[in-house]
């Protein structure tokens, strides 16, 4: 039986030999917001099912391809899709496209999800600076044997999100025209959606937007020691004295009219990154060699 680490080295092995070229930044692109990728100039793209190993993703709004190209000559690999715990698969499972992308050599990683939002100044189709996170889902990816050369055994998450991308990030976003908030992610297994009790207790410990993906894969990029910036878009508001249903064509609609100014900003921190850049302030271990 394959270990991890050797599935892992395969879907790297088969990624590299399609893609052809070696990306300095990875973006992971959550629920309704997979066409912002289709952007990349010089495009090549691999479908999920293609590469050994690899995950497929089930969940609706999620395209399930890997799509390497350029934004403004910065080489990309770019997920159209993610994968969940609420899917089955284990939190190892979920993070096999982190661990590919620290393989091949990737540095700075940014991610986005669509969330709930929780914090009641919030509004629907705000985006939120991810400054920190909780975790709720009750596991964790880096449980079992720790593989040294991709990380330490007890990672440090003090500073998990850098300073320096979050800086260029508000910066971005003031040129855009773009209200940026800025807050804490709680991460839930799902795939139930919250209750209002559950909200009144998310808020009162300290969250301000709420989802069901986003943390195994932080974990696993803060291991590898990844420069790591975060956003999410609010596609509806959780307000438990006045709760209402939350229809996930109604989240895909949200998500979907806020993705061109999240793609401006993203595009804008881009930009701004050498082909291997790396924030000094990270810790942690980085890229694994093969």
């Amino acid at each position: 039986m394959k270990s991890f680490k050797d599935k892992v080295l395969e879907a790297a092995d088969f990624v590299h030999s399609r893609i052809e070229t070696t990306p300095g930044i990875g973006l992971l692109l959550g629920t309704g917001l997979g066409r912002a990728a289709e952007s990349l100039q010089n495009l090549k793209a691999v479908s999920y099912s293609e590469i050994p190993n690899f995950p497929v993703s089930t969940a609706p709004g999620h395209h399930g391809r890997l799509l390497c190209g350029e934004i403004n000559g910065k080489r990309v690999l770019a997920m159209q899709g993610r994968f969940h715990y609420y899917e089955g698969y284990s939190m190892k499972e979920v993070t096999i496209p982190i661990r590919v992308m620290q393989v091949l050599g990737i540095k700075t990683f940014i991610l986005t999800n669509a969330a709930g939002g929780i914090n009641p100044l919030f509004n629907t189709g705000d985006i939120m600076l991810i400054v920190d996170h909780i975790n709720l889902t009750g596991d964790n990816p880096l449980i079992g044997p720790n593989i040294d050369e991709w990380g330490p055994r007890f990672p440090d998450m003090s500073r998990v999100y850098d300073r320096n991308l979050m800086a260029l990030a508000k910066e971005a976003a003031l040129r855009e025209s773009v209200r940026l908030q800025e807050g804490v992610y709680v991460g839930l297994a799902g795939p139930s959606l919250e209750t209002p009790a559950e909200i009144r207790f998310l808020r009162t410990i300290g969250a301000d937007a709420v989802g069901l993906s986003t943390v195994a894969e932080i974990i696993a990029a803060a291991h590898a020691g990844m420069a790591i910036l975060a956003f999410s878009v609010i596609t509806n508001m959780n307000l438990p004295d006045n709760p209402q249903p939350a229809r996930f064509e109604d989240i895909i609609k949200a998500a979907g009219h806020t993705a061109p100014r999240l793609q401006a900003i993203i595009e804008r921190v881009i930009s701004s990154q050498g082909p291997g850049d790396r924030s000094q302030e990270t810790a942690g271990s980085g890229q694994s060699e093969k």
